[in-house]
């Protein structure tokens, strides 16, 4: 920053009307029968994501493109040759304008140019509302040292991106290594040989207590206004611990349904949709609707609830794969899934290093997207810093 201060000092900025300096140019259409799910050059065509790959292409590399249909609005930059589509907008920069010193600076109007955007069943966005855009362009009257400026602003630009997905790469590798870690003792902690540990069904009804949920009527508004019990659907079934709800019944409610009022420390898992066979243990005492089975130990002294959680959460990739032809899963079935009973003291052992394990893997979690939009803050407030220049 220091540098390019120095480089800047006691320049002349004049701001050009974007369509004046630079070439717009539309791309051609492809018809889907004519693209390959791989191959040589991508095709952009409504979004940042390939539409799919062409023998051949339309733009070189190290060009800057605008969606303008679907994700209108967009800006994209490719260091490699590629095929824009119809509803792709390309900029051809004169060689006193440094391309991405152009994408950078469309990446500071996205707010503009998206609020050009005609809303309709396809989203569009005009060509003119990019060409009618002013562009800062240093030094005007010398080229060299305008190249010069505009690529010290792309190389400070560049580094704090890369700097980024560096970042995002470290923490991303780091957390699929605790995950993986953490899958793995899991997986020995939990598998037991059939002569070493006792074996009940979760239908044993001397250890366990197994029921489903329900849901009040939705036309009744006293079930549901100013309820304060907590009242969960399928989806918190995420395989870890549940510390909030997002509905709520009333106490009339909970007593004209058929829903239960669950004890903290109670497994769930989930019977149908989406999250069938995944599980939540609930932090809280709370309700549920029918879609989730509830597991509760009865006898403290011979087994703990955590140590189901973990057990059957552990089953999941199992269960996934076993039973992946259910349409969902019921409480006859759940009652004959058999659950090892170690002595308490090796539960109370397995459970503390699983505890350990998900604090760790849940607070790489939390920090990986925190850090990344830190840096993603950090970098767009010196890109448009950057870019920033007073009109004259």
């Amino acid at each position: 920053m220091s540098a390019l201060s120095d480089l800047l000092e006691g320049i002349k900025m004049e701001w050009k009307v974007l369509g004046d300096v630079i070439k717009l140019k539309r791309g051609r259409r492809l018809v889907k029968s004519q693209l390959e799910e791989s191959g040589m050059y991508a095709v952009y065509q409504n979004s940042m994501t390939p539409l799919g790959y062409y023998y051949e292409s339309n733009v070189k590399g190290k060009s800057t493109f605008v969606i303008c249909a679907g994700a209108a609005g967009e800006v994209g930059y490719s260091d490699v040759e590629f095929w824009a589509a119809d509803d792709v907008h390309y900029l051809e920069t004169p060689e006193n304008i440094e391309n991405k010193y152009a994408y950078y600076f469309l990446l500071t109007q996205q707010h503009k140019i998206k609020g050009q955007v005609r809303r309709a069943s396809i989203p569009r966005l005009a060509k003119a509302a990019i060409e009618k855009l002013q562009i800062p362009i240093p030094c005007p009257d010398n080229p060299e040292k305008s190249l010069q400026i505009q690529k010290e602003i792309v190389r400070i630009l560049d580094a704090f991106a890369e700097l980024t997905a560096e970042l995002t790469a470290e923490l991303t590798a780091e957390l699929t290594a605790r995950k993986q870690q953490y899958s793995y003792y899991r997986e020995q902690l939990l598998t037991f040989e059939d002569g070493d540990v006792e074996w009940k069904t979760l239908g044993d009804k001397e250890l366990f207590e197994i029921s489903s949920g329900g849901t009040p009527s939705k036309s009744k508004s006293e079930y549901w206004e100013g309820g304060d019990i907590p009242w969960l659907k399928s989806e918190s079934c995420n395989n870890k611990s549940v510390y909030t709800a997002q509905n709520f019944i009333t106490e009339l409610g909970l007593k004209k349904s058929s829903a239960n009022l669950l004890q903290k420390g109670t497994t769930l898992i989930a019977l149908v949709g989406a999250t069938i066979f995944k599980t939540a243990y609930l932090e809280f005492e709370s309700t549920t609707n029918q879609n989730i089975a509830s597991i509760k130990c009865k006898s403290t002294s011979r087994i703990i609830d955590k140590f189901v959680f973990y057990y059957i959460t552990n089953l999941y990739e199992k269960l996934k794969s076993e039973m992946r032809n259910y349409g969902m899963l019921n409480l006859t079935t759940l009652r004959k899934f058999q659950i090892p009973i170690p002595p308490l003291e090796e539960q109370k052992r397995i459970v503390s290093i699983l505890d350990k394990f998900d604090t760790l893997t849940t607070s790489i979690s939390e920090r990986l997207p925190k850090e990344i939009e830190l840096r993603q803050n950090q970098y767009e407030y010196y890109r448009d810093l950057l870019l920033t220049f007073p009109e004259n």
